[in-house]
């Protein structure tokens, strides 16, 4: 076995402290995770940008703090992945998921991600694909392609973070970045067997420009994709904090790595099917109700609720759709205001129904913009009442299992119908984002497998409360582990697909 494989599915914690005890350097680490993804990554198309050549700099640089006695960072020498969306580092390139026009585009600006996990010694090696301006829950595009699943390289992995949680299943790294607008941590993170987090709104703080404002509408969130529990509390006590740059952020210290010993005895746990409104593919829902079962044998109450909205799933789909098409515009117009017209010059580079979007969101009147935060309010106000007598929500991630990725590049969607409805299939089938409305943090974790697919389920907690999901994700994982899961990812062949 080489160095590569036996790093491979280590932990991103226990790495960091192999590395701070001097059981292993930096460079070493470095170099097998270079040789990983050099050999399997042409397979999955999970990177789309390589900066070795930064990272074994990084790595040295990391191996000579640690002589030197110097203090060190909780991610001191770890590779981690940066996801090509809304998400930068000086100098490397920024497509905003895979835009023709973008292909040389880069800004002289870090994201907070990767501000701050460097500044917490992480080592960045590269950026990740997503599809166009992340305006879908599958991973393709026109520039780069689609990603493929390492569970399945036929299927995709979900998106719009399904670079980085490909790379991570597959044992390329321990940790990479996900952003969250829809749901882009959780719909990878459950189609890949991880977990991933989405913290409460204003815990990892988000500095979007031009807008500051412009994370509100919906929710935005940057996240971690782990393996395990642990390594997500770790990134997230790294990335949280007071920043000045964003007028939501949370002021104070956070110590989520506390929580994963926390008993979750005596704790009321509400659990939906279906949100009341979302057909489910039967073989999700019956994995999900066998898992939920799991914090029952924790000593928490599981209780069966029905939610009562006035709207159904097709209805909320669109109405995510333009919400979040005002942070678009926001972005288009910055670019023009620049020199560069990509609806104008480039339109070619956009899938038809983003061009759709954005039209439409053009012809909205401050009426209709006004109607929708009304609608979004009545979700809110859904979710919210849970907590009035609950402390936590579960339900499934996804209504669906990963689909089959479509041989053109950035034409795979999601389902079109499940069980016989009629679904949206951009973002329809994926009961995510209901949390993007209303600022509850939320994880998706494995609940186990079905047909050799990964199946997720998602933890809601109230907001602010954070802690919270991560007792009742460790108290999980602790009754239910997953990490044998990873041994398919593991023996897949390298062969590229038919269909490349």
């Amino acid at each position: 076995m080489s160095g590569s494989d036996e790093l491979a599915y280590v932990g991103m914690t226990e790495l960091a402290q192999r590395m701070r005890q001097r059981d292993l350097s930096p460079v070493e680490v470095m170099d097998a995770f270079i040789h990983r993804i050099e050999h399997r990554n042409p397979s999955l198309n999970a990177f789309v940008h390589l900066a070795f050549d930064e990272a074994r700099q990084g790595a040295a640089d990391a191996a000579d703090a640690i002589i030197r006695g110097d203090d060190l960072g909780p991610l001191h020498g770890v590779p981690v992945a940066l996801k090509d969306l809304f998400d930068f580092k000086p100098g490397w390139p920024a497509t905003l998921g895979g835009i023709r026009a973008l292909k040389d585009f880069s800004l002289e600006t870090h994201c907070v991600f990767a501000e701050r996990a460097e500044q917490a010694g992480a080592i960045l090696v590269g950026k990740t694909n997503s599809p166009v301006m992340g305006f879908r829950g599958t991973c393709d595009n026109p520039l780069f392609g689609a990603t493929r699943n390492p569970f399945d390289v036929t299927r995709n992995p979900g998106g719009s973070s399904g670079g980085s949680a490909a790379a991570v299943a597959d044992g390329l790294l321990p940790l990479a970045e996900g952003s969250d607008g829809g749901g882009s941590i959780r719909i990878p993170a459950a189609w890949c067997s991880l977990f991933g987090y989405q913290p409460s709104f204003g815990r990892i703080p988000s500095v979007v420009r031009p807008n500051l404002f412009g994370n509100t509408m919906p929710f935005l969130y940057e996240g971690p994709l782990t393996r395990n529990v642990e390594d997500a509390a770790v990134t997230v006590n790294a990335l949280a904090g007071f920043d000045r740059r964003d007028p939501f952020s949370l002021d104070g210290d956070v110590d989520l790595t506390a929580a994963l010993s926390t008993s979750i005895e005596g704790k009321r746990i509400a659990y939906s099917k279906d949100f009341g409104v979302f057909p489910v593919d039967r073989r999700v829902a019956a994995v999900v109700d066998e898992a939920v079962l799991a914090f029952e044998e924790a000593g928490a109450h599981v209780e069966e609720i029905e939610f009562d909205l006035p709207y159904d799933h097709l209805e909320l789909a669109e109405l995510w759709s333009r919400h979040i098409m005002l942070v678009n515009v926001a972005a288009l117009e910055n670019f023009k205001a620049n020199g560069l017209d990509l609806m104008g010059d480039h339109a070619d580079d956009f899938p038809m129904k983003y061009r759709g979007w954005v039209s439409h969101a053009y012809e909205q009147t401050m009426t209709d913009i006004l109607d929708d935060y009304l609608m979004r309010t009545t979700v809110f106000e859904a979710v919210a009442s849970v907590f009035a007598t609950y402390d936590l929500l579960v339900t499934p991630t996804l209504a669906a299992m990963p689909v089959a990725n479509a041989s053109t590049p950035g034409e795979t969607v999601g389902p079109t119908v499940i069980d016989g409805v009629e679904v949206e299939e951009l973002i329809g089938w994926c009961m995510t984002y209901f949390t993007n409305f209303s600022g509850n943090p939320a994880a998706s974790i494995p609940a186990g497998m079905t047909d050799g697919l990964p199946v997720g389920m998602q933890i809601i907690g109230d907001r602010h409360r954070d802690a919270d999901v991560f007792a009742a994700s460790a108290a999980f994982e602790r009754l239910r582990p997953w990490d044998h899961v990873y041994a398919r990812c593991t023996e897949r062949s390298l062969d590229l697909p038919d269909d490349r």
